[in-house]
């Protein structure tokens, strides 16, 4: 088998296969890495999904990674450029600032501690909007990531790099964070499954207790439901000292998934909400999802939360978000000794930092408490018997890079824009409550189409067993973008 052949199977591959033939000594730790660094070099140009790499210490960590007996060991991965922060190493959260100033990270995450403990090797940094708070990826420190599926297209946000470079196949799992659908967007728009796990299930110590106030959970994106689950294992856990953290499994989630749920009461939503407009691909979506779910045994219902028709809800969550970005602004003040002025930061940063400079503390208290009692409200439907809720992702297909961007004349465009790309996902962000992106459908023109499982706090079990039976109804997932054929 040649080279290129060797390195082009394994890009098919899921992150548990790829440590298996470590594990089973058919292939060294670097020889996995050293593939994933031609596909890299290979296909990022085209993607602009990485946008720093660290290549001198994957091979260091690869080197020793034969001799470990960690679950993932010598498994390549790549890190978002948020979160999951290594001590002295650069972190720019997608800001032209931080860039410019080479900021480094002070401290090892608990994330990146667990995440290297299980064996993974990081290779770089993906791409993201600035901040995180964009439906996708296209920030003026690098520019868009493209989606392997159609270049034309976003790749989602603000987790559009990790997902368009597991899409490609460049590696089979790449870490993420989802404040609003950061993970499920970028899933949905990349045929991958994308978790946003129950608040407090993975840890953001030590740096921070939570990220914007609890709307944000860190986890990864993957190619397959095992990986998923198995990931969960070894990156959930508090760090000593969390403020609060979700409770544990009885059982490994890898040993759950095995094994099929009960018969479930299973809620559908296929319809817009709050005055955007649903499209009809997006409504089939859900529809085919609800068909196979029927054919698994389980018992659909149109029925949803009235809590989703509560029409503050953005109002809520963008009130939060400004105040969180106002207060980001004021540490990159810190971080680069001076001031930041409105040409450090891209229109709609700069124009949320100045809604949530005119926020008083008492008032952002009373932002949270309102975001905690419309949580209480929507978990609520998990109390009147139902088990799940079907839902789509997004609202609409990937939209073309640059429909998402702002300009200095219209600084919140962007999000205004983005109301289909987050009315599914953003609510379940405000109760905490676990929620899964599934590979669905594809569009007429082949763009690919999600839908979204939410399930009661702390019930990830529940809708990983579920997705993986729908992994093997649908295989959905194995169908690969054209141009990595």
């Amino acid at each position: 088998m040649n080279q290129a052949a060797t390195r082009d199977e394994l890009a098919t591959l899921d992150a548990t296969a790829q440590a298996e033939l470590v594990r089973k000594r058919e292939l060294s730790a670097g020889e996995l890495v050293e593939s994933a660094i031609a596909r890299l070099e290979r296909d990022n140009p085209a993607l602009n999904a990485v946008v720093r790499t660290d290549f001198e210490r994957a091979r260091e960590r690869a080197a020793r990674a034969d001799r470990s007996s960690a679950p993932f060991a010598g498994v390549p991965t790549l890190l978002k450029d948020i979160g999951a922060e290594e001590a002295g190493q650069a972190l720019y959260m997608g800001s032209r600032l931080l860039k410019g100033a080479d900021h480094r990270a002070a401290n090892d995450s608990h994330f990146l501690t667990r995440l290297l403990a299980a064996g993974f090797i990081p290779l770089g940094r993906t791409n993201m909007p600035e901040l995180a708070i964009m439906a996708t990826t296209e920030p003026e420190s690098y520019g868009p990531t493209r989606n392997p599926w159609s270049r034309e297209h976003t790749a989602g946000g603000s987790s559009g790099g990790s997902a368009a470079a597991v899409a490609a196949g460049i590696v089979p799992v790449a870490h993420g964070s989802d404040g609003g659908g950061s993970i499920r967007g970028p899933a949905s728009t990349c045929n991958l499954v994308g978790l946003k796990t129950s608040r407090g299930r993975c840890s953001f110590g030590p740096e921070r207790g939570e990220r914007w106030s609890g709307l944000s959970a860190e986890f990864m994106l993957t190619r397959s439901v095992r990986d998923c689950a198995a990931l969960l294992d070894v990156l959930a856990g508090p760090m000593p000292g969390d403020p609060y953290h979700a409770p544990p499994p009885a059982r490994t989630f890898a040993s759950m998934i095995a094994a099929a749920p009960a018969r479930l009461r299973i809620g559908v939503l296929a319809q817009g909400l709050r005055g955007v407009t649903l499209d009809p691909v997006n409504a089939r979506a859900v529809r085919t999802m609800a068909e196979t779910l029927q054919q698994l045994g389980h018992v659909l219902e149109d029925a949803y939360p009235d809590a989703l028709d509560e029409t503050d809800t953005p109002y809520v969550w963008a009130h939060v978000v400004a105040a969180n970005v106002a207060a980001a602004l004021e540490r990159f003040g810190e971080m680069t000794g001076r001031a930041v002025t409105q040409d450090d930061a891209e229109p709609a940063t700069f124009a949320l930092a100045e809604l949530g400079r005119t926020i008083t503390a008492a008032q952002h208290l009373q932002a949270i408490d309102r975001m905690h009692a419309y949580g209480r409200r929507l978990a609520a439907f998990w109390t009147r018997g139902f088990d799940l809720l079907l839902t789509p992702t997004q609202g609409a297909p990937p939209p073309l890079i640059g429909h998402l961007t702002s300009s200095a004349e219209e600084p919140l465009r962007a999000l205004l824009r983005s109301a289909p790309f987050g009315m599914y996902t953003l609510p379940f962000n405000m109760s905490g409550q676990p929620a899964i992106s599934l590979p669905c459908a594809f569009s007429a023109d082949g763009l690919p189409l999600g839908v979204q499982l939410a399930a009661a706090y702390g019930r990830e079990d529940l809708l990983l067993q579920v997705a993986a039976q729908v992994e093997q109804a649908r295989p959905v997932a194995d169908r690969s973008p054209p141009r990595t054929r």
